[in-house]
């Protein structure tokens, strides 16, 4: 069901097109959710605001590994969507050596 009632308005090929990139947004969702933070993990700040102050971490986080996946991709022109955020989260995950021992 659908409010989109003009064919000239939203074409159906420009919607099929644009079905993959909200998909494409779940799949972020995921990653961070899921993979980044970890599955049926919480947030372990017990006040407002260091909950957003953790959840900006993991926006940022989300962002540096997303970064570096454009950075390895651009000089070879392939699509970063193409590139396993799981898999570049191990790697990333190996290479740092002290990660912070402090709770926020």
């Amino acid at each position: 069901i659908t409010t989109l009632l003009d064919p000239a308005q939203a074409p159906a090929l420009e919607l099929a097109a644009l079905y993959g990139e909200r998909w494409e947004e779940e799949s972020a969702f995921d990653e961070l959710k899921t993979h980044q933070r970890g599955a049926g993990r919480v947030l372990r700040s017990k006040s407002p605001d260091m909950v957003t102050q953790e959840i900006y971490a993991h926006l940022l986080v989300y962002y540096a590994i997303r970064a570096l996946i454009n950075a390895a991709v651009e000089p070879q022109e392939l699509d970063p969507d193409r590139v396993s955020f799981l898999a570049s989260l191990r790697v990333i995950r190996r290479q740092v050596t002290d990660q912070a021992a402090f709770s926020p």
